[in-house]
């Protein structure tokens, strides 16, 4: 079968081979009847467009690589998908880098955009993966970027999450809407922004409501089901436990109920669990686990669109954008026990 190209397809179609290319690499620039047209003859055709040549002639690899610092985080895999939907309607691949928190894995990944196999960062840590000059203005040494879902101190920077500190305090304030007075908090590492923002929303609530803020109560996690466990231990050595547990993440919050469960507690009857960000297993969980929704699917269509503006050429208001979050209340939490 001879070779199929962009003015083949644009004779059957009856348009211009400059819409097709335009089909292929901006479809949003295209009405929804030429779009589906032209896309329909592409695939009965089998066109696959030369993405070297096309590199060549335009400067663009078609690439967008996602630095993530660990890629079976399940919310970073929430975002991931939509943000793969939003690029590949756009006409661009996502390259995944999994750093596993490593800062030279970070600068490599972000070295494809220098040396031309990326066109754009997804950034989903919180430390810049460049040297910076402070004495030359930041924007002039970076790519296009959006920092997904993570906090950088720097106002420069396009940056898509919730408001961690707000989001924490509306957590905080259900448990003492509860009667809850001793609410221990299990945060993630240290060197996580978005943690210390989740303990400052925490800290805040409890203030306001006039509650001691007694730091035995807090204990620092690692995001992951295994340190759920090993805090709860903590926690339940202490001479007055808690009545209500808010853990940082939903993992850790799942294994905080494993181990109430294997001591013999009763949930929420004994000890409320609340978690933050309401993975797909959260509602599955015995019991359903209460917790903070993350719009993990808007903030990926959010984070991706915004670089696609950059990619075009197009001014995006720097700073942070925050989307809404929901409080889900299930059965993991109840009103506190009498003394």
């Amino acid at each position: 079968m001879a070779t199929v190209g962009i003015k083949d397809i644009a004779a059957l179609a009856k348009v211009s081979p400059a819409t097709v290319s335009r089909v292929l690499s901006s479809p949003e620039l295209v009405s929804k009847k030429t779009l589906n047209k032209v896309k329909k003859i592409v695939d009965e055709m089998g066109y696959r467009p030369n993405r070297i040549g096309a590199s060549l002639r335009t400067r663009k690899s078609g690439n967008i690589v996602a630095i993530i610092p660990d890629i079976t985080n399940p919310v970073n895999a929430g975002i991931i998908r939509a943000i793969e939907q939003g690029a590949q309607s756009a006409g661009y691949s996502i390259l995944l880098g999994d750093t596993q928190g490593l800062i030279e894995r970070e600068r490599h990944y972000a070295d494809l955009v220098s040396s031309g196999q990326a066109d754009g960062i997804l950034l989903f840590g919180s430390r810049m993966p460049f040297k910076i000059d402070p004495n030359l203005p930041l924007l002039e040494q970076i790519p296009p970027m959006v920092n997904a879902n993570e906090s950088m101190n720097n106002d420069e920077i396009v940056q898509v999450a919730v408001d961690n500190v707000a989001a924490a305090s509306a957590a905080v304030n259900y448990l003492i809407s509860q009667g809850h007075q001793r609410i221990a908090a299990i945060t993630g590492p240290i060197d996580v922004p978005s943690s210390n923002e989740r303990l400052e929303g925490y800290i805040l609530a409890l203030q306001n409501a006039g509650i001691e803020v007694d730091s035995n109560l807090q204990i620092r996690g690692d995001y992951t089901v295994v340190s759920g466990v090993s805090s709860a231990e903590q926690l339940l050595l202490l001479r007055q436990r808690p009545t209500a547990i808010f853990c940082f993440n939903d993992e850790m919050a799942i294994g905080v109920m494993k181990l109430l469960k294997k001591q013999g507690f009763m949930i929420p009857e004994d000890i409320s669990v609340m978690g933050f960000d309401d993975i797909h297993y959260a509602e599955f969980v015995t019991p359903a686990l209460t917790t903070v929704h993350q719009p993990l699917k808007e903030i990926g269509t959010t984070c991706i669109n915004l670089l696609l503006e950059q990619l075009r050429g197009n001014k995006v208001k720097p700073g942070k954008q925050f989307l809404p979050f929901e409080l889900k209340v299930r059965a993991s939490t109840g009103p506190a026990p009498r003394p």
